[in-house]
């Protein structure tokens, strides 16, 4: 099957998945009971994340709580004519046509660069496809001496504070109270939702406790019931007794001092209405305490939790009073058994009350308990949120069961048994064995697990958006952001946007042992170029003139919000180091009586989280101002490319293209120049002046040696060239129509366009448009190693590194110019991305492939992409620093770029698609009062010539306790970096040890959780923190994606090119490309002119008579069941049934009715928010390319063996009961 999908996917063009945490309330869990598994298949998804659990080892797997055997058998992953001197020569051209002139190497030298300047004193594609509103601030011009229009922040305290000095009021966090989201143990068949339990549900000011009377169960709301004589009630952390009311009877007060504790079952409520929440220490700023803008879900009932209702998927309860559950004749049976039940759920097991965890008493195992009457299963009121107040069965001790314990079978409707759960949704009921089901044991049936009860993304990014979209003011430290997949809008208030900044955690750990402990990365991803909304603020330029930025004399942190002035405003003490420094004369204002600048409003650097400065010459490269960059079109002329189509589509659309080159903010025309060079086995050099009649052609044969052979007109002004340019554009293809070059150079083309920018004294970038593997005698000449069979064995990373070195030293040549290089490639065999793609990653570029590339079908694709590539923000020339305040430094860098040292990143251009990621380790203690501070350092030369350097500034809380930094992770974040660090090790490493490495990470993340920040529960309960509960799936992403896993069923070039995509991916890219998403198009309103809401990425969530858009940013697919409606089909494609579909097609038909025009903008506004344009493939259900559709709904098992959502939980339930034992 997979020789027969790879043969009809490499018949098409090139086309090459986070989701975060949502905000909830304080120290939240997800509690999911999950299964045993019955495992000796060495095939398994069980076995497929174990590779350090020995063969054939007896291994306790969990499932409903319920021990059993996982035997794991396996510890491996599935995972033109030669065009020369003398040919252009010749005499009898045709009229009209280029005179080429022989260049005489000896006559001219390329110009030299200066030394580069000492930047350190200045500034710190699948195969088969083969292809926000607290005031209304406006931004203003910052100039000295005018007037800013920011207004003062809004506070009855103090109108004239200043919002982002270094002091600063913080959202005080409530308190540890625990949230839990429980799957009942054993009902998973018709249940269907998840039921939640409340420890800190008190909306009275009345205390949960637990019941008397020998059974576990919560109380009616507001009741406190002391315990009974023997119960143990673990401590709660929380304020003193008298901030929340006295306990009834001292008995669930807080424990006495300060000692942490995980919160317990029985725990004192969040505030309610009126009372006030306690702030400790770190948490209030003596100069400010401003109002911040709400950073929590819309108060409820409850202040800072949410009563569950009927139409909350994540707070259900379960309509008990539905079922009748058999009393079970002993506490033997009971302790054994699910109960028996009518085709309905049974009451909660397994330490599963409905309302307030509490453990049991001790003492009280061996007693079994009274089971429950239907008048005590009564559910909540409908509608009111109201809790439980039955009895509860008391929960059973999983610890005390026997291997051989028997099962009572249900009655009701099952899941199907026989074969590997049975038919994996999506594929054949024969696609797997028959035998060994992982979800059945010897002579009983077992549930599968539902998908459905499992942590969804679709849920968390729809209740983020609900509750965070809107303005986010940026005034608070540590304020967690939104997803980034929320719509909203950032008000800086001295912290820079998270579009161009984001930490892995908000609250830092104050010691490395404890960051070692949770093993949570500490990271952060820069973008910082990324694009705002037009209701944001651009970053304002401040021009200081001759005097330059303002600078701590020791660790030379530029001028920001957390710089504290002192002694009348003559000095000003970094917070980044500590050090005074004198305020220069020129830049001296008096300080008001809370000791703030009075020109605060004035200057963006003391208000905002991010803008820039104008550099002087003392940051530029010889001292002097640079030159506008310019945009060199190399085109490879070879046979492949005249014979595509690719020449004449270039040549043809090259004046549109041109007229897109980027300007500085307030410009009107553009000041970047173009310039040409065309190539095969010579290097041809344009000289377009404007003031030649025709353009003028010069032939360097001699490629071994290549220099400049043109130094005026080489480089000119797309406007007043625009003829000269359109007469070459049409001359090109003319010239080379007849060519049968088929081995081509690479390296002297590059080594060409970085002469041409060198003797022009200019920065700039190379597009190069190349379609074979430079086999021809030149430098960088390489040889084909395409061999696919390696992929996804342990010698992978042989065929995934460079084959040699030329193209790695061209990039750092081409650095230390200034020159970036970005690979359009049109490869119809191997080309060696691993090798030639080393010039785009050192240089900070890009690589695009159109495999199989045919002009009039990928001709719009590639000329939307050169448009996006030229016309996007830029910086060229780039070196940036990131600086840290002191207890921390940053350790590890990611992503594409050049270091020549352990601090500077070279970047020959960056621009706001690319993102870099940053590990920070600890290398001190830190303290709870004083936080961490982060400043970013960009200087650049800007696409209008200006030398400039961004500021980005980023201040985060640091805690002591565990389940602080917990709370205030962000999963876009970890994702993101966990998958640029994946790619840098597996170049290093085997698929076997970087695969095992991010599970045991996984692991090890969540066990901590468990241990040290989770309410006591039963070891058969999967407990996931509240904001990064999503994170077994993205990990199961991650692991599953082809920049990971591709195996042989991929070529190597698409690895290469997947790889090269991801290290470069900002966090919206990334997170869609892990989890792609999925919409329904044949339901879709032609009134309603938004995207549509996607759905879970599962091939359950989609019938036959749906259409449904699958998209990743890199890959769209159309896939059309064979039940479509009818009129669906003739609206939209233009014939009456679903079979008469043209597949091959790329694009929908324009026709004139109001679907038709609803489906293809949906398809278009996709497309406008990926900086790729993706193309469309439609998939016929049951046709040959259905597999490769599906490969993409990541929560199913894939076609090749590797997990599915349900299973990699359930793995990772057994690696946390394994690191707790």
């Amino acid at each position: 099957m997979t020789n027969n999908v790879n043969t009809a996917l490499n018949q098409l063009s090139n086309m090459s998945i986070h989701n975060p945490q949502h905000e909830k309330n304080v120290n939240s869990q997800n509690v999911l009971n999950g299964q045993t598994i019955n495992k000796s298949d060495s095939g398994s998804a069980m076995s497929h994340y174990s590779p350090h659990i020995p063969s054939s080892t007896s291994v306790p797997g969990v499932l409903n709580g319920n021990f059993v055997n996982a035997n794991i058998n396996s510890d491996k992953y599935l995972p033109l004519q030669p065009l020369g001197i003398n040919s252009l020569n010749q005499t009898n051209q045709p009229p009209g046509t280029i005179s080429p002139v022989v260049a005489q190497p000896h006559l001219m030298k390329p110009a030299a660069l200066g030394a580069t300047a000492n930047s350190q004193d200045h500034i710190g594609s699948h195969p088969a496809l083969l292809n926000q509103n607290r005031s209304n601030l406006q931004p203003g011009q910052f100039l000295p001496n005018q007037q800013m229009p920011y207004l003062p922040p809004q506070t009855s305290q103090n109108p004239n504070k200043s919002v982002p000095v270094s002091k600063q009021n913080f959202l005080p966090p409530t308190s540890n109270v625990s949230h839990q989201s429980v799957l009942p143990p054993g009902q998973y068949g018709q249940a269907g939702q998840v039921m939640s339990q409340y420890s800190q549900i008190a909306p009275t000011g009345g205390l949960l406790g637990q019941p008397t009377g020998g059974q576990l169960g919560p109380p009616t709301i507001g009741q406190h019931v002391p315990p009974t004589s023997g119960q143990q009630v673990p401590p709660s952390v929380g304020p003193s007794v008298g901030q929340y009311g006295p306990a009834a009877g001292g008995h669930l007060g807080p424990p006495g001092g300060t000692q942490p504790g995980p919160p317990g079952g029985a725990q004192l409520g969040p505030p309610v209405g009126g009372q006030l929440r306690p702030l400790t220490s770190g948490q209030m700023h003596s100069d400010q305490m401003m109002p911040q803008p709400s950073m929590l879900p819309p108060q409820t009932d409850q202040f800072g939790s949410k009563l569950p209702d009927s139409t909350s998927t994540s707070q259900t309860v379960y309509q008990t009073n539905q079922m009748m559950t058999q009393p079970p004749n002993n506490m033997q049976q009971f302790n054994y058994m699910p109960p028996k039940v009518n085709s309905m759920p049974g009451p909660p097991m397994q330490n599963q009350p409905f309302y307030g965890a509490v453990p049991p008493r001790s003492g009280n195992i061996s007693s079994g308990p009274v089971p429950p009457t239907p008048e005590q299963l009564s559910h909540p009121t409908s509608g009111s949120g109201a809790p439980y107040s039955g009895s509860v069965n008391h929960p059973y001790n999983v610890q005390t069961q026997a291997k051989n314990a028997q099962y009572i079978q249900p009655r009701g409707p099952m899941y199907p048994s026989g074969g590997m759960m049975a038919a994996q949704p999506g594929y054949p009921p024969n696609s797997y064995p028959t035998t060994n089901n992982p979800y059945q044991q010897p002579q009983q049936q077992a549930r599968r697990l539902d998908p459905d009860q499992m942590p969804s993304p679709i849920q968390v990014t729809g209740d983020d958006q609900k509750t965070r979209g809107g303005v986010f003011a940026t005034d608070q430290k540590g304020a967690v952001p939104p997803l980034v997949t929320t719509n909203f809008i950032v008000q800086d208030q001295g912290n820079a946007s998270p579009r161009y900044i984001r930490s892995s955690m908000y609250n830092v750990a104050t010691t490395a042992d404890m960051m070692k402990q949770t093993s949570v990365p500490f990271g952060i991803v820069i973008s910082p170029f990324a694009k705002t909304l037009e209701q944001e603020l651009v970053p304002p330029i401040v021009n200081l003139g001759e005097l330059g930025p303002v600078r701590c004399i020791r660790c030379k942190a530029y001028m920001c919000p957390f710089m504290q002035f002192i002694d009348s405003g003559r000095r000003f003490q970094c917070l980044f180091c500590k050090a005074t420094t004198e305020v220069p004369n020129e830049y001296f204002q008096h300080l008001d009586q809370y000791g703030l600048r009075m020109d605060r409003y004035e200057r963006p650097e003391l208000m905002l989280g991010t803008y820039e400065f104008v550099a002087t010459k003392d940051y530029c490269r010889n001292n002097q101002f640079p030159k506008p960059p310019a945009v060199i079109f190399l085109i490879d002329v070879s046979y492949n490319n005249i014979k595509s189509g690719l020449v004449n589509l270039l040549c043809a659309e090259m004046k549109n293209i041109i007229k897109n080159l980027p300007t500085d903010q307030g410009q009107s025309k553009t000041n970047m120049k173009v310039g040409f060079i065309t190539y095969n086995n010579t290097v041809h050099f344009y000289n377009i002046k404007s003031t030649l009649a025709q353009p003028q052609m010069l032939v360097v044969g001699d490629i071994q040696e290549m220099f400049m052979p043109l130094l005026d007109g080489f480089l000119c002004d797309p406007e007043e060239s625009d003829i000269v340019i359109d007469t070459l554009m049409q001359q090109i293809p003319t010239m080379f129509a007849d060519t049968r070059e088929t081995e081509t150079i690479l390296a002297p083309a590059i080594e060409a366009g970085l002469a041409a920018l060198k003797a022009s004294e200019c920065t700039g970038k190379l597009l190069l448009f190349h379609s074979t593997l430079p086999v021809a005698e030149a430098p960088g000449k390489l040889k084909n190693r395409d061999d696919r069979k390696l992929l996804g064995t342990d010698k992978e990373k042989t065929i995934l590194t460079p084959q040699c070195n030329d193209y790695t030293k061209l990039g750092q040549d081409c650095v230390a110019a200034g020159c970036s290089v970005d690979l359009f490639l049109f490869n119809n065999s191997f080309i060696d991305i691993a090798t030639i793609g080393q010039i785009s990653k050192v240089t900070g570029g890009e690589v695009y492939k159109y495999t199989y590339f045919l002009a009039e079908l990928d001709g719009h694709r590639l000329v939307t992409d050169i448009v996006h590539n030229i016309s996007r923000p830029i910086a060229f020339d780039a070196v940036m620093r990131v600086r840290t305040s002191t207890g921390i430094r940053p350790t590890e860098f990611f992503g594409h770029f050049y270091m020549p040292n352990t601090t500077d990143m070279e970047l020959a251009s960056i621009d706001c698609d690319k993102a870099i990621a940053i590990e920070i380790k600890h290398d001190d203690k830190l303290s709870e009062e004083e936080g961490v501070y982060i400043q970013v350092a960009l200087l650049y030369t800007s696409c209008g010539g200006q030398r400039r350097l961004r500021i980005i500034n980023l201040s985060l809380k640091t805690c002591a306790q565990m389940a602080d930094l917990y709370r205030s992770c962000d999963l876009d974040t970890i994702i993101n970096y966990f998958s640029k660090q994946a790619i840098t090790k597996m170049l290093e490493s085997t698929p076997k040890a970087y695969k095992e490495d991010l599970v045991n990470r996984c692991a090890q993340i969540l066990a901590c959780y468990r241990k040290n920040c989770a309410s006591p529960s039963s070891a058969g309960q999967l407990i996931l923190p509240e904001y990064i509960k999503l994170l077994p799936l993205y990990m199961n992403c991650l692991l599953k994606s082809d920049a990971l896993s591709g195996g042989a069923d991929m070529t190597v070039d698409d690895r290469s090119y997947i790889m090269q995509a991801v290290m470069t991916m900002d966090l919206p890219s990334s997170v869609t490309y892990f989890y792609p998403r999925l919409i329904s198009l044949h339901d879709v309103s032609p009134q309603d002119t938004n995207i549509p809401s996607p759905i879970r990425c599962s091939i359950d969530k989609m019938t036959d008579d749906g259409a449904y858009l699958l998209e990743n940013g890199i890959h769209m697919f159309l896939w059309l069941g064979l039940g479509l409606n009818q009129e669906w089909v003739q609206s939209v494609f233009g014939v009456p049934t679903c079979a008469q579909i043209d597949t091959d097609k790329v694009a929908l038909p324009v026709l004139e009715n109001p679907i038709s025009e609803r489906v293809r903008n949906i398809v278009n506004s996709i497309r406008k928010q990926r900086h790729r344009c993706m193309r469309l493939t439609l998939v016929r259900q049951r046709d040959k390319l259905e597999p490769v559709c599906k490969h993409f709904l990541v929560e199913d098992r894939g076609t090749d063996g590797s997990s599915s959502y349900v299973d990699f939980l359930c793995h990772m339930h057994k690696e946390i009961r394994m690191l707790l034992s």
